[in-house]
């Protein structure tokens, strides 16, 4: 995988990434709203990047891709496809706090929902998140995601305010 924008690089993880994964991962935004997504040691970053190339090559997910800067190469987040049930996938998207506000996460989803719904085989894609994540509501809506729901629901395994909202590819 190689998608680039005017201002992005999205690839493949490697290993000496993991030490930007773990930093990224940091932010009270990142605990706030994917806590499963925090690494808090490199070790735990390190593991979670060799599974997640263990998954390149296939279309069983996740799969996930980091965010690269074109000008010098920084890891500023990833955007992914993860599997749901019955052949459903959903969009996932961080990007670090130092590095918010700049529309690198609406650029990375703009860029990646065509290239990530040939590579699993699908023609539209859920974005869920907590309906207080209002900069990723703004996100899916800049990015054509349709709102489908919101309202209490499932969220990491917890009942909470949901927003669910629905990308077709036309």
């Amino acid at each position: 995988m190689r998608i680039e924008t005017e201002r992005l690089l999205i690839t493949e993880f490697v290993l000496e990434m993991a030490e930007d994964v773990h930093k990224n991962s940091l932010d009270e935004d990142n605990r706030r709203f994917v806590p499963d997504e925090v690494f808090e040691t490199v070790e735990d970053a390190k593991e979670t990047i060799e599974f997640l190339m263990s998954q390149y090559g296939g279309t069983e997910g996740p799969l996930v891709y980091p965010i690269l800067l074109k000008s010098d190469c920084t890891n500023v987040g990833y955007v992914q496809m993860v599997p749901l049930d019955d052949g459903i996938w959903e969009i996932g998207y961080h990007v670090a706090k130092a590095y918010t506000g700049n529309g690198y996460a609406t650029e990375a989803v703009r860029a990646f929902l065509p290239v990530a719904v040939k590579l699993v085989g699908t023609d539209s894609v859920q974005g869920i998140c907590l309906s207080e994540n209002v900069a990723s509501k703004h996100v899916l809506r800049k990015c054509g995601f349709e709102t489908v729901f919101e309202g209490i629901g499932d969220y990491q395994g917890e009942k909470r305010e949901v927003y669910k909202s629905v990308w077709k590819l036309s």
